[in-house]
């Protein structure tokens, strides 16, 4: 699609931007005039906030978010011999995470209506050697942390959260990131909260996986030096964290703003279920922090997603996809040992989803513009039937 036609992109940062220059501007002054680039007060200061805002007590920023992931389970002291239970239908970083620590990834199947974890799947999945698992808070939406706790009791697991897109959500009394003992976080720039490159963070409420986080992240460094494990080089920059730290202010109400964005979403498309147009449940109210609308178009469609999408496109309407290719499918990891066929639901839905343009800012008559174009290319169909 030709920049010059699109009418309604997919995600829109310039207007998140646009709207904070100054301070912005101000943040990474700030940080240029300090000359602390690595490690330096902004980023202690954001990860105090990030944590508090998130009803957790430590916060330890690194690189990206599937650092947060790999660095985050081997704070966890997941490694070679451990099997750990995730989701099928997510990006592939959480599958990498657990890769990276010499751990077995164990797939999950998903609920068709939510696209969540599917916990009752997972239980018959559990064995001796299974330590973990790791829900994610797909789309901006948490598994239920009350099921996980009971899970995790019952087959004696650590739950650790992939949060990457669910940055203060919140369901059943807890904060995505609270329920666990540990969860990663993702700043990409197109995030509910995003830096101007990549970043991520660990939040834990243990002070003895924090402390081995904040060395991992540092070459495994107790002190300068003096490096009591083999770690990396994760840290994030002073100068994200200055950004991060200067819009976490504005998150909890672009979440409210995405959430009546989808809200109006669901209004206005009810009436094309019928012809198989079905948003993915939400079971989290105003909890869910929709980093993504996601609809179904399932069998009943008279067009495929292609053919919508397709049309949409001519019709200068940016979507996406989130995810066509579930993770036991991808080329890179036929090794696992896992066929077509393996996870019915996920890979009905990994045919079927759309994802819907997204983001604080985008007005009311541009979701009814939407709407209605996808409500034109399903008459179309209706008026073919009639020639």
């Amino acid at each position: 699609m030709n920049k010059n036609n699109i009418k309604i992109p997919f995600v829109n940062l310039i207007l998140q931007h646009q709207s904070l220059q100054i301070q912005l501007e101000q943040a990474i002054q700030s940080v240029l005039s300090k000359g602390d680039f690595i490690l330096g007060q902004a980023l202690s200061d954001f990860e105090t906030a990030f944590a508090v805002a998130s009803g957790t007590e430590y916060g330890i920023g690194v690189a990206s978010g599937t650092d947060a992931i790999a660095l985050g389970l081997q704070a966890c002291n997941i490694g070679s011999g451990d099997e750990v239970l995730l989701p099928v239908n997510t990006f592939v970083a959480t599958l990498i995470g657990v890769l990276r620590v010499g751990a077995k990834p164990i797939f999950v199947d998903c609920d068709r209506q939510t696209a969540l974890i599917d916990l009752e799947a997972a239980a018959k999945l559990v064995t001796p050697k299974t330590k973990a698992i790791i829900p994610v808070h797909l789309y901006g939406q948490m598994v239920s942390p009350k099921q996980l706790l009971d899970f995790a009791q019952t087959y004696n697991l650590l739950i650790f959260e992939d949060a990457a897109q669910a940055h203060l959500a919140e369901r059943e009394g807890y904060f995505a990131g609270s329920v666990g003992i540990a969860a990663a976080f993702s700043f990409y720039p197109s995030k509910n909260l995003g830096a101007f490159g990549d970043g991520g963070m660990l939040l834990t409420r243990d002070p003895d996986i924090a402390q081995k986080m904040v060395r991992l992240r540092n070459y495994g460094a107790a002190q300068k030096y003096f490096h009591v494990e083999a770690g990396t080089n994760s840290r994030l920059d002073t100068l994200q964290a200055a950004v991060l730290l200067e819009k976490l202010p504005y998150l909890p109400k672009w979440n409210c703003d995405r959430n009546h964005i989808a809200k109006q979403y669901d209004r206005e498309l009810l009436p094309l279920a019928s012809a198989g147009i079905l948003p993915l449940e939400n079971h989290s109210d105003t909890g869910h922090v929709y980093h993504l609308y996601v609809i179904k178009i399932d069998d009943s469609c008279p067009f495929t997603r292609q053919q919508i999408q397709e049309k949409l496109t001519e019709l200068g309407i940016q979507t996406g996809i989130h995810y066509p290719i579930p993770c036991h499918l991808q080329p890179a990891f036929t090794n696992l040992g896992y066929q077509p066929g393996d996870f019915l639901q996920a890979e009905a839905l990994a045919k079927q989803i759309l994802s819907l343009p997204m983001y604080p800012g985008l007005s009311s008559s541009e979701i009814t513009e939407v709407v209605s174009a996808i409500a034109s290319i399903l008459s179309s169909s209706q008026q073919l039937l009639c020639l």
